[in-house]
């Protein structure tokens, strides 16, 4: 059984835990905000004028600020060990804070070999292994009645096709070959 002192305050009353509570919370939200307002609060720092989408903008979407805000002396720069640069007030620069270098030397694909130079049997197997699903399908939207040997027809065109174009694949890799060209 415990014992209950009547000069000490209750822990579990609502006035003293809600006071401290207040306090801890105005304190937290003051610092996080940058203010220096105490545990009473400001009238001002809650209000729509004092805040600007400036303040809060983490995709970077607002204009770049006018002029830089220098760190404190002893700030995060300095802690981290960062450069004079860091410290002079520059800044470390963030994911849009470059201008995007013009490429004189963009890449330019090659043109295409012509498909009249190509293997007919490996064209035909092409044909086979695309147009044979198709037909499928389209056979069971507008032809339902199709006779059976024409639908097993469709499968092994398409299971043949699939097959020599499988065995037309190289068999070893070449060791020159860094996979950059089709």
């Amino acid at each position: 059984m415990t014992r209950f002192d009547p000069g000490s305050p209750d822990p579990d009353s609502p006035d003293s835990s809600a006071n401290e509570d207040d306090a801890v919370w105005l304190d937290l939200v003051a610092r996080l905000e940058g203010t220096d307002s105490g545990p009473a609060g400001s009238a001002d720092a809650g209000s729509p004028a004092a805040r600007t989408f400036r303040d809060f903008d983490p995709l970077g979407l607002a204009a770049p600020a006018p002029a830089p805000v220098e760190p404190p002396a002893g700030g995060r720069a300095a802690s981290l060990g960062g450069s004079d640069d860091a410290a002079a007030g520059q800044g470390a620069s963030g994911p849009r804070d470059y201008e995007p270098d013009d490429d004189d030397g963009a890449f330019v694909p090659e043109e295409p070999p012509s498909l009249a130079g190509s293997d007919p049997l490996t064209m035909l197997a092409w044909l086979g292994a695309v147009g044979g699903p198709i037909a499928l399908m389209l056979s069971a939207i507008f032809w339902r009645s199709a006779p059976l040997l024409a639908v097993v027809g469709m499968v092994v065109a398409f299971a043949a096709s699939v097959v020599f174009l499988i065995m037309k694949l190289p068999q070893e890799k070449d060791e020159n070959d860094d996979g950059a060209r089709v």
